[in-house]
This record gives structure tokens, C-alpha cells and sequence, in this order.
């Protein structure tokens, strides 16, 4: 009996990745195995699996990537303060190398010809999901139904599946795009797409309390960090996942992490959508300020540069590349002395710093006191001040000749 070429599908149990199964099987004869990386989305990976294995997918896997995703990508993409247009803390991005590589481990693993997804071919993920595989396994074919079939819309989708003689609980009410991750969930889609249009938190959001609804009482939660990692919550020591895990829940409570945005996609054209990010946000504020305190002046404003970079590989599906690993070890040198306690106070959707303690302090007391001193003498400013200005000096009289 002939043998099949085998296919690793990137499975969800959604709509999309199920027609998928069917569509692959008659139009290109295949063995598919599905895949569900779990990188912290809230889902039955059993029922999942039965899914699947119901509209004819010959094996099914679900990956635990979680762990792995927070101390090897969450945290060093914190740790460079990368944020995407400045504001986007790219919670889907991130989860994309991950989750490629979830995939490739099985695709070697089952000696799969071809790697499928799902992805659009109007957004980010394609790329994100296709570079990721390339690094990993250059010689891997790729297949994306999306750019390929001529299926339009969920209602075409549920008639082939019903065609196939799959019945699954899928109706043709479309609701909000969403990925979800140990980081974030994202919001896009139907009244969204509309910039002028106020989003409906007390429907849309899924993790976060609207503020109205957040605590009437402020909490308060020390972070300790070493080397710029998180550690510990309130002297208590743990997992980076289950930091992650509370801070989201600590965040929620208090309508920490919401933002509404437009960003310029990777394909050319802008997207609007509502991110929560509970647990990253208080991540990235405490980082930031502690790094404040323990890194020198041209060190940071380096590093600053650096960052912005750092976000747009990110966003751009280039986490396996040679110049984020370069960037990703210069921010490693940074954090040398990037120890100790960050304490916040979170309050309806604010994050208040409350201190900072560190031995690695580069703060001096008896440098920047506004009393007497006997370190610093004033009167060294004025030659400082000579010879730093000189060149605005000598550019004002030469021009005050012509």
C-alpha cells in the first residue's frame, strides 16, 4: 500500500484550521497531522484533539510551549523594553517563533514534507509563522491555504466542511478576531475595524475589569528582578510563568493593561485593535524603572535605540535572525546590575511607583543632595559648561560676521 506524504497542520479547533483538514486531504492526498502549540491560550487541548481526530486528521499534538515561550522570549523581549510604534507590547508577535518552532519539532519528528497554517494573506502572522520555519528548516515546504483557495467567508467555510459530511457547532455569526497567550489577547475585527468607533469594554474585554468596574481598593506588589529578570512577587519566589500567570490576574482585578491602537502592519497597510496585557505592562513599567536606577546614562540611551529595532524583528517575524541575537546579547551586558526591588501600586488602571531598592544603585545621595556637600563643587560647572558650549559659541560669532 502506498504510503502518504505527511503535513503538520498548525491546528486551533477553530473554524478556519478545520476546513483546512478536508480541503488539504482532497486536494493534495495527504496524512495530516495536527498541531496545537499551547503557549498559554485557554483551551481544552483533549477536545481539541477529538476535533480534529473527528474531521480526519490521522494523528494529533499538543505542544507545551508555555515555559518555554516566558523565560526565552517574553523576558528577553521585556529585558530590551521593546515595544512596537512605541506602544504595542506585542504579545501575538512574540508567540510566533515559538510556535514555529513547536511545529517543526514535529514535522522532523512524524518526517512531514510540508508545514501548514492558517494565516491570512492580508496580515502580520504569514510572514511571522513562514520566517520562523525557514530558520529552522530551510528546506521545508510551506503550504497557506488562504493565499490559495477560493473559499470568502465563514459561511462558504461551514458549507464545504458540511459538503465533507463534517458537522461541527460552527455558526455564521462572525464575532472579534482574537489570539490569546500567557501575555495577551488581542481584539480585532467587525466594529474595530472603524477608528472612530468606542469599543465596548464591558463586552469585549475578556481578561481586564473595565475601570469602572476594577477595585475600589489600590494593591500593592514588590518585584524583585535579577539581571533584569522578574523573580519574585512580594518576597516570594517563582517561576517566570506563574509570575506571569499572577501579575495577569493582579492586573485584571485593577483595569491594568488595556490599550487601543492603530499600528502600520508589516504587509503595508494599518490594522486597529484592543490589546490586554495585564501582567507585561506592570513587567515593562518595573523594568524600565529599575533600570533607571542601575544603568548609566549612555548605556540606556543605547540601549533605547537598540529597542526600537529589537521590536520591529519582533513584529516582524525575524526573532531567529542574527542581528536579534546580537541585540539580545548587548541587552544581556546591560543587565549586569539590573538587581533588585521594584514597588508599585495599582489602581484603576494606573501603576504608581512607590520605590526602588537595589545594591546596585547608581544613586548617590551625596552626589545629588541639594544641601551642602563635599563631593561635588559647583564652581567645576562653569568650565564644564565653557567647553560643552563651545562649539555653539564659536558657530554664533562666525555667523554673526556675515
Amino acid at each position: 500500500m502506498e504510503t502518504k506524504e505527511k503535513v503538520v497542520l498548525a491546528y486551533s479547533g477553530g473554524l478556519d484550521t478545520s476546513v483546512i483538514v478536508p480541503w488539504l486531504q482532497e486536494n493534495y492526498d495527504f496524512d495530516v497531522i495536527a498541531v496545537s502549540v499551547d503557549v498559554g491560550q485557554k483551551e481544552d487541548f483533549e477536545a481539541v484533539g477529538e476535533k480534529a481526530e473527528h474531521i480526519g486528521a490521522k494523528k494529533f499534538y499538543a505542544v507545551d510551549k508555555k515555559q518555554e515561550l516566558v523565560d526565552e522570549y517574553i523576558f528577553p523581549m521585556i529585558k530590551a523594553g521593546a515595544k512596537y510604534e512605541g506602544k504595542y507590547l506585542l504579545g501575538t508577535a512574540i508567540a510566533r517563533p515559538v510556535i514555529s518552532k513547536g511545529l517543526v519539532e514535529i514535522a522532523k519528528k512524524e518526517g512531514a514534507s510540508y508545514i501548514v497554517h492558517g494565516a491570512t494573506g492580508k496580515g502580520n502572522d504569514q510572514v511571522r509563522f513562514e520566517l520562523g520555519i525557514k530558520a529552522l528548516a530551510p528546506n521545508m515546504k510551506i503550504i497557506a491555504p488562504w493565499r490559495i483557495w477560493d473559499i470568502k467567508s465563514r459561511k462558504q467555510e461551514i458549507e464545504y466542511l458540511k459538503s465533507k459530511g463534517v458537522k461541527l457547532p460552527f455558526n455564521e455569526n462572525t464575532s472579534y478576531s482574537r489570539d490569546e497567550n500567557i501575555l495577551h489577547i488581542s481584539h480585532e475585527g467587525l466594529d474595530l475595524e472603524n477608528p472612530g468607533n468606542t469599543p465596548n469594554y464591558d463586552e469585549l474585554l475578556q481578561w481586564v475589569k473595565p475601570l469602572e468596574k476594577a477595585s475600589d481598593e489600590a494593591e500593592y506588589v514588590n518585584i524583585d528582578f535579577e539581571k533584569g529578570v522578574p523573580v519574585a512577587l512580594n518576597g516570594e519566589k517563582m517561576k517566570g510563568l506563574k509570575i506571569l500567570e499572577t501579575l495577569n490576574k493582579l492586573g485584571a482585578k485593577h483595569g491594568v493593561g488595556v490599550i487601543d491602537l492603530v499600528e502600520n502592519r508589516l504587509v503595508g497597510m494599518k490594522s486597529r485593535g484592543v490589546y490586554e496585557t495585564p501582567a507585561g505592562t506592570i513587567l515593562y513599567f518595573a523594568h524600565e524603572e529599575l533600570e533607571r536606577l542601575c544603568v548609566d546614562r549612555d548605556t540606556i540611551q543605547a540601549k533605547e535605540k537598540l529597542s526600537n529595532d529589537m521590536a520591529k524583528l519582533i513584529y516582524n517575524g525575524q526573532w531567529f535572525t542574527k542581528y536579534r541575537k546580537s541585540i539580545s546579547a548587548f541587552v544581556d551586558e546591560t543587565q549586569e546590575y539590573v538587581t533588585g526591588t521594584v514597588k508599585l501600586k495599582l489602581y484603576k488602571g494606573n501603576i504608581i511607583l512607590q520605590g526602588l531598592e537595589s545594591d546596585c544603585s547608581l544613586y548617590s545621595e551625596d552626589f545629588s543632595t541639594f544641601d551642602e556637600d563635599e563631593v561635588y563643587n559647583q564652581k567645576d560647572a562653569a568650565g564644564f559648561i565653557n567647553l560643552f558650549g563651545l562649539p555653539i559659541k564659536i558657530e554664533a560669532l562666525l555667523r554673526e560676521k556675515k
